[in-house]
């Protein structure tokens, strides 16, 4: 995957697996910084998401610092600077990153894949990372998790979105016939890994977050169309 700055190192390295430098990355198409349908079901359940976790995660008196990793053409980000809070973010597509800096020209956003040390790059001690709509297209979800926790102070918090999925929304799809269409092996670029809530948990679990909370976005409740799920960083 693309790197921070053109370079070919990958932050995330671990036995039996090397997340490659080069990996093929397809451009989503961003013309604008405008609102995407997911964004119009996503934005009402992050604020929430945000407004219970914020008074753990922040500190007194200041602004707090949220880095949003994927952040694609930068809307999330936008809405997030003008809430008032201090933003910076990356996202490995550079058109995405264009639109985002067209709209935002005074913030932080960068071209850079969420497997780089991103706290390297882009420092420690963020009271909140945020990553919307972007694990579902990871191979190795445990190396974002690993960049995002690193960058957050104890106590910060890890803010996800993601497709949900759980047991009456997986027979609905199945009797509905719509599978196929859902779990879509034909989009390129598109998603490989199908996330429950439990799942999810588990995996932030396996790097020592702590008190999750869930909320369901879009649709009706048990057949949402993504979950939010914030986590506390415990190391």
């Amino acid at each position: 995957m693309e790197s921070c700055g053109g370079k070919s190192r990958a932050g995330c390295e671990r036995e039996g697996f090397a997340v490659m430098a080069n990996t093929l990355i397809p451009e989503f198409g961003w013309e604008s910084a405008s609102a995407t349908n997911a964004h119009q079901y996503l934005i009402r359940a992050v604020d929430l998401a945000l407004g219970n976790g914020v008074s753990r995660a922040g500190s007194a008196g200041q602004r707090l610092r949220v880095f949003d990793a994927g952040c694609g053409n930068g809307y999330l980000a936008g809405h997030l600077i003008n809430k008032g809070f201090e933003v910076a973010a990356c996202d490995a597509s550079q058109q995405g990153i264009d639109q985002a800096l067209k709209k935002n020209p005074q913030a932080r956003f960068e071209v850079c894949s969420v497997y780089d040390d991103l706290a390297e790059r882009f420092g420690r001690n963020w009271d909140v990372v945020v990553s919307s709509e972007v694990i579902e297209h990871l191979y190795d979800p445990r190396c974002f998790v690993k960049q995002a926790g690193e960058m957050l102070k104890p106590g910060g918090l890890l803010l996800i979105t993601t497709p949900y999925h759980g047991y009456l929304k997986n027979v609905a799809l199945a009797l509905a016939n719509k599978l196929d269409a859902h779990f879509t092996a034909l989009w390129d670029g598109g998603h490989i890994k199908f996330w429950s809530y439990n799942t999810l948990k588990q995996l932030l679990a396996e790097r020592e977050f702590s008190e999750f909370k869930f909320y369901g976005a879009g649709r009706f409740p048990y057949l949402w169309k993504s979950m939010v799920v914030t986590a506390v960083k415990g190391w």
